[in-house]
């Protein structure tokens, strides 16, 4: 985080305060003191991963239980009920676990998901908080932050640039006024995933939102949990106006690793190896991350950045 402003260094002096940003060197009190009032300031909680409900798994169990102690506002990424996305599938592998947090969830849909009746159980089971039915798409507001919620399972839905679903996009973020925003689908741009590729089809939506100035993209589809520096669409380095990708697809239902000889460019942090959540905590003009485990597991990864 080399050559930041003052302003930005005293907002991550701030993150380190309240024991949100333990990598950082040790500062003097009268920063922390000068800190303070940002400190002070109470952020909204977003909090989740993807790829969720697994009958033969007991990981979505271990993940839920971290929900248990971690207020907020609950996020999915996709594949919420393994292997079809079932109505019996959501009531039995789902619902035990993650279904105690379903009145704080915000989810998105995934193609296990819509694998029964293009997601119809799906709908059926988050009700309104899951959008308009057979779309996928919505938005919220959550502490001064705009969230996007999209659907990127393309070879159902159209993700094209000129396709209803861009259009919309388009529209949320012109006549947006908040300082900072996060968006968050199923299939990621960018990955070092062995199992699922880099899926340019949503290509369209990371080059409005990186247009736009959005700050965060969180994804799921790959089983690990992976966090990218902020990049262009075309995976450059961008450090002033790139979007931070992660890839949290560490809910529970099984994990998947990384290829050897291709890591990603911009790839930052890794893990294949233990179950998780990624705690958001949103302030008014920067937010702090860390990714959530189970005791004894020994992978961390956390830190701050300002808005755009």
């Amino acid at each position: 985080m080399a050559h930041r402003s003052p302003r930005v260094r005293r907002l991550l002096l701030a993150a380190a305060g309240i024991g949100l940003l333990a990598a950082l060197a040790p500062q003097q009190p009268a920063a922390l003191a000068a800190a303070a009032p940002a400190a002070a300031e109470e952020p909204a909680v977003l909090v989740g991963a993807g790829d969720i409900g697994s009958c033969l798994s007991d990981g979505d169990e271990a993940t839920a239980k971290l929900l248990d102690r971690i207020p907020g506002t609950v996020f999915t990424l996709g594949d919420n009920a393994y292997v079809a996305g079932t109505a019996e599938q959501f009531q039995k592998c789902y619902e035990p676990y993650w279904g105690r947090h379903k009145d704080r969830t915000r989810p998105a849909i995934g193609n296990h998901d819509m694998r029964t009746d293009d997601g119809g159980p799906y709908y059926d089971y988050f009700g309104d908080a899951a959008g308009e039915k057979d779309k996928g798409w919505y938005s919220y507001e959550l502490n001064g932050w705009q969230v996007l919620v999209l659907n990127s399972t393309c070879d159902l839905v159209d993700c094209e640039d000129d396709s209803e679903q861009a259009e919309w996009l388009r529209e949320e973020l012109e006549s947006s006024d908040a300082k900072c925003t996060v968006a968050m689908w199923h299939h990621p741009l960018f990955t070092s995933g062995w199992k699922h590729g880099a899926d340019p089809r949503v290509k369209p939506f990371f080059q409005l939102l990186y247009d736009h100035g959005v700050e965060l993209v969180l994804n799921g589809h790959n089983h690990h949990y992976e966090r990218f520096a902020p990049q262009t669409p075309d995976g450059e380095l961008d450090k002033e106006k790139g979007v931070r990708q992660f890839t949290v697809g560490t809910g529970g239902g099984g994990l998947n690793g990384f290829s050897k000889d291709n890591i990603a460019p911009n790839s930052r942090a890794r893990s294949a190896d233990t179950f998780g959540v990624l705690k958001l905590s949103l302030y008014q003009d920067f937010y702090t991350w860390k990714f959530v485990s189970p005791a004894g597991a020994t992978f961390q990864d956390q830190g701050a950045d300002t808005c755009h």
